[in-house]
């Protein structure tokens, strides 16, 4: 009897430690001081502001996440171009957002508008911004085919709202982008407060705009400096939202004088195009290629299986994407179509892979950010491999703060074919190319402009003229990977086009710095231009009936949001 009270009070003795244990890690966890400090964090008196209870990064709009993983790249099941540049190689992708599908005409409109509001085109300043980031609608003549009906109402008629946006070119694709980024950003801090409620659509001006670039580098000057817009702390915003800065009993902090930072976990990445490497690996979604954790191989299609029919009851027999079924055959016969279309098609028109991504076959090609070479340099990288970096900074000023780009400062590039395109905004920060100062003893790189890294180099081009005593276009020439021919293009003061061809008959390629990547097939394209590592190029600054895009997002934190096992 004796004993057992002895055991009963042990029992009891380990409960009480227990629990009072329990209370001590609630009341650390719960504890808002620094580990490093001892300092409050979030404290209401000021001090370093954090959001200590963010959980994950928001999806931005039209996105799904693409979890990240290893993928070989390259890989091809028929090879009947044999332009062997496709060499299978082993990479590693991180996790990141992809667009659920093709930019469509209506998302492209909204853009457009955003620019003839704001940038009105009828004013000298901005007359070349609006009608720069028009889509060419004459990608749809054919010399022998009559094609009218598309080029007048492709793009703007309400029939073809959600079909994908063509004759926009590369760079078009990147400034949309960006655009994009910002557009969402000011959404999301007039949402939690940091932004007056409705100014993103009646306070903008065309000297006045939200930069996200600006905003985290000097939000004082977003919007012309207004104080009325750029509100400093939370003001009128629904709760802590998912990266509020909260306090260790859970109450929203309204910290004074303190704009949202990076810190504040509110702010997304930007939204850009994709790599090559992760559109391919987006589009062959070998994930529901797994089975009892073990991988049943590389798929030839988007879909699973060798064949573009589907094997559903329902549907069987239906086409899974949108292409061209033979010569002279687009769609099928009257009455039974075999994909439903023609041209391009609706976007969701066809079953998503398995990641949930509509249209990565077929439609239209896309875009992608890569530069184009024959080869994937997997010995450089295999890890987010991508060529055509090319790394900039911020422009400070001499007072030490950073310079805005003006109406006079803007920056336009002149195509070949005579279009000017704006690459810088009024309000956003100016861009220069980093120098010395960030190159200096650096492994990693060593220039401002990455894009022909080992490709023209000494140590890969074998027709280097390793000596100095030349100088001038020849020794140029000579240390170019690729004899591309080197058209100039530009205007003069009076707006008249200059152009300088380049006449030499001893360029053998079209391949240079300024030729992008796009993958997938097209509603155009016959059948082997499905398979998702297929790869092709075009210049950065023409455009085509059958080349889309699609924009991506970079993922921040874990690789998933699955919860992990205990393992103990």
């Amino acid at each position: 009897m004796k004993l057992n009270k002895i055991m009963a009070f042990k029992l009891l003795l380990s409960l009480v430690v227990m629990i009072g244990f329990t209370s001590c890690s609630k009341k650390s966890s719960n504890n808002s001081s620094s580990k490093a400090t001892g300092w409050k964090i979030n404290d209401k008196k000021g001090g370093f502001q954090y959001a200590s209870n963010f959980k994950k990064q928001e999806t931005g709009p039209g996105l799904v996440l693409v979890e990240g993983g290893t993928f070989t790249m390259g890989k091809v099941q028929d090879d009947p171009m044999h332009d062997w540049n496709n060499t299978p190689n082993q990479q590693h992708v991180q996790s990141f957002y992809m667009d659920e599908t093709e930019v469509t005409n209506l998302m492209y409109m909204e853009y457009l508008d955003w620019l003839k509001k704001v940038f009105p085109p009828d004013e000298d300043n901005y007359k070349n911004i609006y009608e720069g980031a028009i889509p060419d609608t004459l990608v749809w003549r054919d010399r022998l085919g009559y094609n009218e009906s598309m080029t007048n109402n492709y793009l703007r008629h309400p029939a073809y709202a959600e079909y994908p946006v063509v004759g926009v070119n590369w760079i078009q694709a990147t400034e949309f982008s960006k655009w994009r980024t910002d557009r969402v950003n000011e959404s999301v801090l007039e949402r939690e407060g940091y932004l007056k409620k409705d100014a993103k659509v009646t306070d903008v001006k065309a000297d006045a705009t939200f930069s996200t670039n600006t905003y985290l580098a000097a939000p004082s000057k977003t919007f012309g400096g207004s104080e009325e817009i750029v509100l400093k702390g939370r003001k009128g915003s629904k709760g802590a939202g998912k990266g509020g800065v909260k306090n260790a009993k859970g109450e929203v902090q309204e910290a004074k004088n303190v704009y949202a930072q990076r810190t504040s976990g509110l702010i997304l990445p930007e939204y850009r195009l994709p790599t090559e490497a992760e559109w391919e690996y987006a589009a062959a979604a070998d994930v529901g290629q797994r089975e009892y954790n073990t991988y049943k191989g590389q798929k030839k299609y988007p879909w699973s299986g060798s064949y573009t029919r589907s094997k559903k009851r329902s549907i069987r027999g239906d086409q899974l994407a949108n292409f061209k079924q033979g010569k002279g055959d687009y769609g099928g016969i009257a009455g039974w179509s075999d994909d439903g279309a023609d041209i391009t098609n609706k976007v969701k028109s066809y079953p998503p892979n398995d990641f949930g991504l509509y249209d990565m076959a077929g439609n239209v090609a896309e875009w992608v950010a890569d530069v184009y070479r024959p080869i994937v340099d997997d010995e450089a990288n295999d890890f987010n491999y991508f060529r055509g970096n090319v790394y900039m900074k911020d422009k400070i000023g001499e007072d030490g703060k950073a310079e805005l780009v003006t109406a006079e400062t803007q920056k336009f590039d002149t195509m070949p074919n005579g279009k000017i395109i704006a690459r810088s905004f009024p309000g956003e920060i100016a861009q220069v190319p980093v120098d010395e100062k960030e190159t200096y003893l650096r492994q990693n790189f060593d220039k401002s402009d990455e894009r022909n890294y080992r490709d023209g180099d000494k140590q890969s081009s074998r027709f280097f003229d390793f000596g100095s005593a030349e100088e001038g276009d020849k020794l140029k020439d000579e240390q170019r990977m690729y004899d591309s021919p080197k058209h100039n293009v530009s205007t003069d003061s009076l707006g008249n086009m200059i152009r300088k061809y380049d006449k030499s008959n001893k360029r053998t390629t079209l391949v240079n710095d300024d030729v992008r990547v796009y993958k997938g097939g097209s509603w155009k394209d016959r059948a082997y231009w499905l398979d998702p590592a297929q790869r092709r190029y075009f210049p950065q600054d023409m455009a085509t009936s059958y080349i889309g895009f699609r924009c991506a997002m970079s993922r921040v934190g874990p690789k998933s949001d699955k919860k992990k096992s205990a393992r103990n």
